[in-house]
C-alpha cells in the first residue's frame, strides 16, 4: 500500500516537473522572440546613392555623408553622374571622400557623362530665343570651368583608390536583380543613369523598393534669381529633360520628391557649420573645412529618407518634365489626381514642409557622427 502511494507521488512529482519544464521553455522562447524582433526591425535599408558628386564639400558630398554615416543605411554603391560637375572629376572627389572617412569598401561606379539630347551648345542656341539659364552645372560653373574629361587638382588631395570598372546603369540593374524589391535608389543629381538603366532593362524600376529624388520646382516662395522668374525650372530635371521624363514614366513602386519649394526653407549657415566643426571625426573635419553657406538641397532629401518624421506635410501629385523644345523645355509639370493627361505619368509623394529644428539637429549629428561599421 505504502509502495503504491510512493509510486503515485513519484508519478505526480514527475508530471509537475514536466509541466514546469514546458512552461519555462515557452517563457524562454517568448523572451528570445521578443528580443529578436527589435533586432530584425533595425535591419539596415539597402540603398544606392546616385549623385552628381561635385566637391569637395557642398550639398552633393554632404548628402553622401548623411547616408553613409547613418547606421540605418547599407550603402551598396555610389553611382556618379555629370551634373554640378563633370563625371570624371566627381568620381575623383567621391573616391577621396571615402578614403578620408575610411570607407573605401563602398564601390564608386562611373555613370553618364552627357544628357541624351540636351547639350551645352543646344542650350546656348535656346538661350538666344528664350533667355538665359542662370545655373548650368558643369557647363558654366566650376573651380575652374573645364572640359568633360579634364580633372583639375583636387583641394582635398588626389585619391589612390580606383573606381569600379562596371558602368552605373548595369550596376544599378545588377543590384535590383540581386536584391529584388529591397533597394532604395536615392537620386540627388540629374537622372541619366536611371534612365539608361530603365532603357536597358524595362524591369529595373519595378524591381527597386522605391525612388527618392531631389529635383523639380513647382511654386517656390523665394526671391532667388535662379527661380524668381522661372519657378518651374530646376537643374537636376532640366539638364536632361528626356531622361527625367523617362524616369517619371517608369513603374517605380513608390516615388518621393524633395523639390526646390521645400529645399529653400533650409539654410546651411555659419552656426550649423560651427556646430559640425565641434566634431572630432574625419567627416566633421571634412565638412567644416569645405562647407559653404546655402540651401541644404540634397541633404534634406537624404535625411528625410532616413527619418521621414522630419517632413510634416506632403501632397500626392502626378509629375512629368517638359520635353517640348520651346520655352518650357525642362520645366517641372504637375497635376492633381484626376487632372493628369494619362500618358503614363506616375503619382509621386511631394514633400511640402518640414520640422526645421529636427532636421538641423539630425543633419549635424550625421555630419559629426562616426561612420558606422558596415561589416
Amino acid at each position: 500500500m505504502i509502495a503504491r502511494r510512493r509510486c503515485g507521488l513519484f508519478i505526480l512529482h514527475g508530471a509537475l516537473l514536466a509541466t514546469l519544464f514546458v512552461a519555462l521553455f515557452v517563457a524562454l522562447f517568448a523572451t528570445l522572440a521578443a528580443t529578436a524582433y527589435p533586432l530584425a526591425a533595425q535591419e539596415k535599408s539597402k540603398v544606392i546613392i546616385d549623385q552628381d558628386c561635385a566637391g569637395p564639400g557642398g550639398t552633393d558630398m554632404q548628402a553622401v555623408l548623411a547616408i553613409v554615416n547613418s547606421p540605418k543605411a547599407d550603402v551598396l554603391g555610389i553611382t556618379v553622374v555629370t551634373g554640378d560637375g563633370w563625371r570624371d572629376e566627381e568620381v575623383q572627389h567621391t573616391l577621396r571622400l571615402l578614403e578620408i572617412i575610411g570607407h573605401t569598401d563602398i564601390p564608386v561606379v562611373p555613370g553618364a557623362v552627357f544628357p541624351i539630347v540636351n547639350s551645352k551648345e543646344s542650350t546656348a542656341r535656346w538661350e538666344k530665343l528664350y533667355g538665359k539659364v542662370v545655373y548650368q552645372g558643369a557647363w558654366n560653373y566650376g573651380k575652374p570651368v573645364h572640359g568633360p574629361f579634364e580633372v583639375p587638382p583636387l583641394p582635398e588631395g588626389a585619391p589612390t583608390t580606383k573606381a569600379a570598372s562596371e558602368d552605373a546603369a548595369h550596376f544599378l540593374i545588377r543590384m535590383v536583380h540581386k536584391y529584388p524589391h529591397q533597394v532604395t535608389i536615392y537620386a540627388g543629381g540629374p537622372l541619366m543613369n536611371l534612365a539608361l538603366a530603365q532603357m536597358i532593362d524595362p524591369d529595373f524600376a519595378s524591381l527597386a523598393k522605391e525612388l527618392i529624388v531631389m529635383g523639380g520646382s513647382i511654386r517656390p516662395d523665394t526671391d532667388d534669381p535662379e527661380f524668381a522668374t522661372t519657378p518651374r525650372r530646376e537643374f537636376n530635371f532640366w539638364l536632361d529633360p528626356e531622361s527625367s521624363s523617362n524616369v517619371f514614366h517608369a513603374p517605380w513602386p513608390r516615388i518621393v520628391v524633395t523639390t526646390v519649394d521645400i529645399s529653400v526653407k533650409t539654410n546651411m549657415d555659419k552656426n550649423i557649420i560651427a556646430e559640425i566643426a565641434r566634431g572630432a571625426t574625419p567627416s566633421a573635419r571634412y565638412v567644416a573645412q569645405y562647407a559653404q553657406p546655402g540651401y541644404l538641397w540634397d541633404e534634406l532629401a537624404a535625411a528625410a529618407w532616413l527619418d521621414p518624421s522630419i517632413i510634416t506635410k506632403t501632397t500626392n501629385l502626378y509629375m512629368d518634365i517638359s520635353v517640348d523644345h520651346g520655352p518650357s523645355y525642362g520645366d517641372t509639370l504637375v497635376w492633381k489626381p484626376g487632372t493628369q493627361p494619362g500618358l503614363g505619368e506616375q503619382l509621386v509623394v511631394v514633400q511640402e514642409d518640414l520640422d526645421k529644428e529636427k532636421f538641423y539637429k539630425e543633419f549635424i549629428e550625421l555630419m559629426r557622427g562616426p561612420v558606422p561599421d558596415r561589416k
